[in-house]
C-alpha cells in the first residue's frame, strides 16, 4: 500500500484506522512521501503548512530532506478563500479533509470535488511516492472477494504539469518526462536514446546510453554523419532553454541543433526552434505543447521501437544495399548455388520488410500509452460479455474488471469502416492523446480480425440522464457544477486538444458520472469511425433528435458550434431537470419542445414557471437566469451567432458578462404564448 509517514513515524492511514479518531496537523508539522514502491523511508516531497496562510506540496532536496528553496507544486493560498489564516489541517474519522482557520471556518482542498462519505468504509491519505496527495477508500467487510483499496480523490489534478520553478528536477528526475495516466498517477518515461538510472525506482531519472557530442573532434566536422534526431511529439523540458531562433522552419532546427555540441535536445514549435541541453528537468508529456522534441542520438546507437519512419526508410535501404553487394560478390560461383542464395536474400528482405512496416504503425499507439488487448483476455474480464451497463450508437458497453486496471468498461464498435489496421489505429491514437478531468480516459483497445473493442475507465454513478430524469435528481449546486465541468471537457476537445474533436453527439447519456460525480464526456473522437450509410438520412445527419443543430439539416459544413447548440438544449435539460423533447405534452404545444418553452418564458419575464417546484432553483433565480440567458445564446440558429465554448465556459464562470440574447429561431417565424421572432 502507498504509505505517507509523519514525523512520528507512524502511517497517517494506520493512525486512523487504528485509532477511529480524527487527525490533525499544526503548523511545521510535515508528511512526506516515501522514497519508492518498495521502500518506507522519507522520500522526495513533502506535506506542510510552512506559516500561517497555507498548506504546501513541495520537493525537498533529496536524501538529505533540509529545507530548500524549491517551489511548491501545490498551494491552498492559490484557491478561493485560500488566504485564510492557517490554525490546522484536519482529515477526520468520516473522510472529510480540510484546512480548519483561526476564525473557525474551513476550506476543502480539493477545490472543484463535492465529497460524500460511504458508511461501513475504511478511509486512509497519503502522499504517495510520486508526489501526489491521494485519498484511498477500503470496505470494511474484508470477508467478500474482490475488495481493494480505491482512489476517493487526489491533488493536484495533474502533478505533470504542476512542477513550475527553474530549481529541481520535476516530477520524474533529470532527463525524463512525465506522463499522466488514467487514474491520476505518473508514469515516467526516458527519451529515445536514453535508460533509467534505476531501472528499480523510474523516478530517479534517466542517462543517455551513448556517447554524447563532443565538442572537438570529428563530433563537430562530421555531425550529420555521426548523429540524428529522434522525435517525441508534445513533449517539452520546460526550463533547460539557452537559445530561441525565431523564424526557423523544423528543417532548420533540425540542422542548427546537429551542429550546435551543446545542444540535446530541440523543440520546435509554431516557427520558433528552442534549444536545450543536459540535464534535462521537469520534463512532461503534454498535448498544450503541440510541438515536436528532438532528440539528439548517435546513429550507431542501435535501431528503436520509437524512431521516426524516415529513419526507418534509411535502415532499410543499408540493410538492401548491403544484401545486394553480398548477392553480387558471390555471382562468380556456380549458377544454381547462387540461385538458391538469391532466394533466401529475397525471403529474408521480405520479412525484414514487413516486420518493420508492422513496427511502423504500431509506433503511434505505443507513444499514446495505451494498452492493446487481446479479444480473448476481454471476454475473460467482461465474463464473455454478459454484463452490459450501456449501449449507443456505436455498440454496446459492457462492464469488465482486470487485476492491473480494476473496473473497467468495453465498447464493443459494430459500426465501424472496415478500415486498415494503421486507420483505425491512428484515429484510436488521437482519442488516447486527450487528457482532462472532464474526459472518460481510453485505456486502450482490442484490434484483433473483425472485433474492434475499446476499453474505457468505469463510471460508477452511471450516466447523467439516469440522475437528471430519474425519481431523485441531484440538488441545484451540483447540476450548476456538472453543467460547468462539461463545458470545460468541451473547450478542452474543440481548443486544446492538439487535433481538434468535434463530438457531434452531446446529449445527456453521453455525460457519465464518477463515484465524486465529477461530469466526463465519453464517446468523443468516435463520429469519424461512424459508417456513414448508418447515419440519419443521406445528408449525413449525426447526433440525436432534439439535440441536433439546424445545420445539419441544410446540407452545409458543420464546426464545432454543433457541439455548443447541443450543449445549450442539454444545459437547459441540467437546470429544469426536464427533457428537451416531451411528445406526450401534445396538449400543451408549447411546453412540448423546451428550447421554446424556455425562450417564451425569458421572453415574458415569467421564468419561475420553468422551475415552479423547485425550492432550490426560485433562491437562485438571479443565476437561473443567468444560466437561461447562456443557453439561449448557445441554440442560435445561426452558428456564427453561437459563442465558442471557450466563452461559454467563461460566461458560466463569471469572467464574461451575459449579454441579453436575441431570438434564436432567425430562419422561420416563432410564435409562443405572446411573443413572436420574424424572419431575418
Amino acid at each position: 500500500m502507498n504509505v505517507g509517514a509523519a514525523e512520528n513515524g507512524w502511517p497517517l492511514w494506520y493512525t486512523l484506522i487504528r485509532e477511529n479518531i480524527p487527525k490533525t496537523y499544526t503548523l511545521n508539522n510535515k508528511l512526506y512521501s516515501r522514497v519508492n514502491d518498495t521502500s518506507f523511508s522519507n522520500g522526495r516531497f513533502r506535506l506542510r503548512l510552512p506559516n500561517t496562510k497555507s498548506l504546501v506540496l513541495q520537493p525537498v532536496a533529496f536524501p538529505s530532506l533540509t529545507e530548500n528553496r524549491y517551489q511548491p507544486y501545490f498551494n491552498s493560498s492559490s484557491l478561493p478563500r485560500g488566504n485564510l489564516k492557517v490554525k490546522q489541517f484536519v482529515f477526520n474519522e468520516s473522510g472529510h479533509i480540510y484546512i480548519a482557520s483561526k476564525n473557525g471556518s474551513i476550506m476543502n482542498i480539493f477545490q472543484s470535488e463535492t465529497f460524500f462519505p460511504a458508511t461501513g468504509v475504511y478511509y486512509r491519505a497519503t502522499l504517495d511516492y510520486d508526489g501526489v496527495f491521494t485519498q484511498y477508500s477500503h470496505p470494511k467487510n474484508t470477508s467478500a472477494p474482490g475488495q481493494f483499496w480505491s482512489t476517493v480523490r487526489y491533488i493536484p489534478d495533474n502533478i505533470c504539469t504542476s512542477f513550475e520553478g527553474r530549481l529541481g528536477s520535476g516530477a520524474c528526475g533529470y532527463n525524463s518526462y512525465c506522463e499522466l495516466t488514467s487514474n491520476g498517477r505518473t508514469s515516467c518515461q526516458c527519451p529515445p536514446g536514453f535508460d533509467f538510472i534505476d531501472s528499480n525506482n523510474r523516478f530517479g531519472g534517466c542517462t543517455p546510453n551513448f556517447d554524447l557530442q563532443r565538442c572537438r573532434g570529428e563530433d563537430t566536422r562530421k555531425p550529420n554523419e555521426l548523429f540524428e534526431l529522434r522525435t517525441l511529439r508534445n513533449v517539452d523540458w520546460t526550463t533547460s532553454d539557452y537559445e530561441s531562433l525565431e523564424g526557423y522552419n523544423e528543417q532548420d532546427c533540425r540542422s542548427s541543433c546537429l551542429s550546435d555540441c551543446l545542444c540535446a535536445v530541440a523543440l520546435f514549435r509554431e516557427g520558433i526552434c528552442w534549444k536545450k541541453k543536459l540535464p534535462l528537468p521537469n520534463g512532461r508529456l503534454d498535448v498544450s505543447v503541440n510541438g515536436n522534441a528532438l532528440i539528439k542520438v548517435r546513429k550507431d546507437n542501435g535501431s528503436s521501437e520509437e524512431e521516426d519512419p524516415q529513419s526507418q526508410r534509411k535502415f532499410r535501404r543499408r540493410n538492401r544495399s548491403t544484401l545486394i553487394l553480398v548477392g553480387s560478390l558471390l555471382l562468380g560461383s556456380s549458377f544454381f548455388f547462387n540461385l538458391l542464395f538469391l532466394a533466401v536474400i529475397f525471403v529474408v528482405m521480405f520479412f525484414m520488410n514487413k516486420t518493420l512496416r508492422k513496427k511502423t504503425q504500431k509506433t503511434s499507439v505505443l507513444r499514446s500509452s495505451l494498452h492493446s488487448f487481446t479479444y480473448q483476455g476481454l471476454e475473460e474480464a467482461t465474463e464473455g460479455f454478459s454484463e452490459e451497463i450501456g449501449r449507443g450508437a456505436f455498440g454496446i458497453v459492457y462492464k469488465g474488471f482486470t487485476e492491473e486496471m480494476g473496473s473497467i468498461a468495453v465498447k464493443k464498435l459494430d459500426k465501424v469502416f472496415h478500415q486498415g489496421e494503421k486507420e483505425f489505429k491512428s484515429e484510436v491514437n488521437t482519442i488516447g492523446q486527450t487528457h482532462h478531468k472532464n474526459l472518460v480516459r481510453l485505456l486502450g483497445f482490442c484490434d484483433e480480425g473483425q472485433h474492434r473493442l475499446l476499453v474505457y475507465e468505469f463510471m460508477s454513478n452511471n450516466s447523467l440522464a439516469d440522475h437528471l430524469f430519474g425519481i431523485s435528481k441531484p440538488d441545484w449546486n451540483r447540476r450548476v457544477q456538472i453543467a460547468f465541468g462539461i463545458s470545460r471537457g468541451l473547450m478542452y476537445l474543440h481548443e486544446e486538444c492538439s487535433t481538434q474533436i468535434i463530438h457531434c453527439d452531446i446529449k445527456p447519456q453521453n455525460i457519465l458520472l464518477d463515484d465524486s460525480f465529477t461530469a466526463k464526456i465519453s464517446d468523443f473522437g468516435l463520429a469519424k469511425l461512424l459508417i456513414t450509410s448508418q447515419t440519419r438520412a443521406s445528408t449525413g445527419i449525426r447526433g440525436t433528435r432534439g439535440y441536433v443543430a439546424p445545420e445539419w439539416f441544410r446540407n452545409t459544413p458543420v464546426s464545432s458550434k454543433v457541439d455548443v447548440y447541443s450543449f445549450g438544449v442539454m444545459l437547459l435539460e441540467i437546470i429544469c431537470c426536464r427533457k428537451g423533447v416531451v411528445p406526450e405534452l401534445v396538449e400543451e404545444e408549447i411546453k412540448a419542445i423546451l428550447t421554446d418553452w424556455a425562450y417564451d418564458c425569458y421572453s415574458q419575464g415569467k421564468l419561475e414557471d420553468l422551475v415552479e417546484n423547485d425550492e432550490e432553483v426560485t433562491n437562485d433565480m438571479r443565476r437561473f437566469e443567468r444560466l437561461v440567458m447562456i443557453a439561449i445564446w448557445c441554440i442560435q440558429d445561426e452558428p456564427s451567432l453561437r459563442p465558442s465554448m471557450k466563452k461559454v465556459t467563461q460566461m458560466l464562470e463569471g469572467v464574461l458578462e451575459v449579454s441579453a440574447p436575441p431570438c434564436p429561431y432567425q430562419f422561420k417565424e416563432y410564435v409562443g404564448n405572446s411573443s413572436e421572432c420574424n424572419d431575418v
